[in-house]
């Protein structure tokens, strides 16, 4: 699969249940070997099983929306261990998985995969014109 958004993420944009500036969003290491992607249907992160979770980040900071293209402070994830790193999923945090809309999907980057060592870990989202995406 290639970098891509999920379909409710990209309707909450549209209906207002999602800003990206305001919103607290936060990503997750992810092991696609427990949990394979539907953009179509995989609303919240419900839709990820509980060992295909690696690591969860804390909020993204230094957001910015311009020319419909998202960006943010790279993140860190602090002392990482289990199974191979796949993919990244962006989703909306509200404190309850059943109710954190997922938003992107990211498994096209440098340093993916990767095996966790234990150590911390570092991603540094794209540079280029569509950053971390583009609606």
């Amino acid at each position: 699969m290639a970098n891509a958004l999920f379909d409710y993420g990209r309707e909450g944009y549209l209906n207002g249940g999602l800003n990206w500036l305001s919103d607290d969003v936060r990503c997750i290491l992810v092991d696609t070997g427990l949990y394979t992607p539907n953009l179509a249907t995989d609303q919240f992160l419900t839709a990820i099983p509980g060992g295909a979770r690696i690591s969860l980040s804390g909020s993204l900071t230094t957001k910015t929306a311009t020319a419909g293209v998202a960006d943010a402070d790279d993140v860190s994830f602090t002392a990482v261990t289990g199974a191979t790193v796949e993919a990244i999923v962006l989703y909306k945090y509200t404190g309850v998985d059943a109710t954190s809309r997922l938003i992107a999907y990211i498994d096209t980057a440098t340093g993916l995969p990767f095996l966790p060592s234990g150590g911390n870990v570092a991603i540094q989202f794209d540079n280029g014109a569509n950053k971390i995406f583009k609606l």
